[in-house]
């Protein structure tokens, strides 16, 4: 995927402006920035789920395997298919286990030979086949916080993207969960490309292959802060050798 002079508006406020980034394949790329710096705003962006928000548009040019994502005959549902995405707090479907896995393919007209088999594909691939596997049929509710994400996770690789983007996947997460997922994270992108929104800069440390780092400008005349990017390179060179002083910065905590 490509970012190319990327700005994007709710109403007349510009919440991100001139952003240039690609993305590389099986590769898991982390936004970083203070809050208010259009990180997510930006995330939400690369699948259209901004299509959703009254008054948000995007400028520039977003494309997929080259193609743009916001163009005419772009059907937005096939973009979210094939770039899904996993919010901040799990929001599993109140249907059991195995309908919140089976319920992507079936919407989207997938006709697997095994919805069965797809159902433990997925579950497999998010590493909960084996704690669900008896269970299929309870409420996901039932399941703890961090069981609740790797479902949702499941539930997103079960339409068989090619990017699942993870917008502060595990900040509603106690730590042994956060490192579950974390884990997760290594072994899926074999699979999938991953674009993950963190505050956690550790988090960023530990898991991403590049790393790009916002921050936010303040009109002086309205005080609306728009979304700039500063720096985008591989992550040991943003954490241990950053190009520009506002990185170094917010990595060693002055500021954000």
């Amino acid at each position: 995927m490509e970012c190319i002079d990327v700005n994007v508006f709710y109403g007349k406020f510009r919440a991100v402006t001139g952003v240039n980034l690609s993305f590389g394949e099986n590769e898991i790329t982390a936004l970083i920035g203070p809050s208010g710096c259009g990180k997510s705003t930006l995330i939400r962006s690369l699948n259209r789920m901004n299509d959703l928000v009254d008054g948000a548009r995007v400028e520039g040019q977003i494309t997929f395997q080259g193609e743009e994502i916001y163009g005419k005959d772009v059907d937005a549902i096939e973009v979210r298919r094939r770039i899904g995405m996993v919010f901040q707090k799990p929001n599993p479907f109140p249907k059991s286990i195995y309908e919140n896995i089976a319920y992507g393919p079936r919407v989207t007209g997938m006709k697997p030979s095994s919805m069965d088999d797809l159902v433990e594909e997925a579950l497999t691939k998010a590493a909960l086949w084996d704690e669900v596997k008896d269970k299929l049929k309870q409420s996901a509710f039932s399941l703890s916080g961090g069981q609740q994400q790797r479902l949702c996770i499941a539930r997103t690789i079960s339409v068989r993207p090619d990017v699942i983007l993870m917008d502060e996947p595990c900040s509603a997460l106690d730590p042994i969960a956060t490192t579950r997922i974390e884990d997760l994270m290594h072994e899926l992108k074999n699979e999938y490309t991953i674009v993950i929104v963190t505050h956690n800069m550790q988090q960023a440390a530990r898991v991403a292959d590049r790393t790009a780092f916002f921050t936010a400008l303040a009109d002086e005349s309205t005080g609306d802060r728009t979304g700039v990017l500063v720096e985008f390179d591989k992550t040991t060179k943003i954490f241990e050798d950053p190009a520009d002083k506002r990185t170094e910065d917010y990595i060693s905590g002055r500021f954000g």
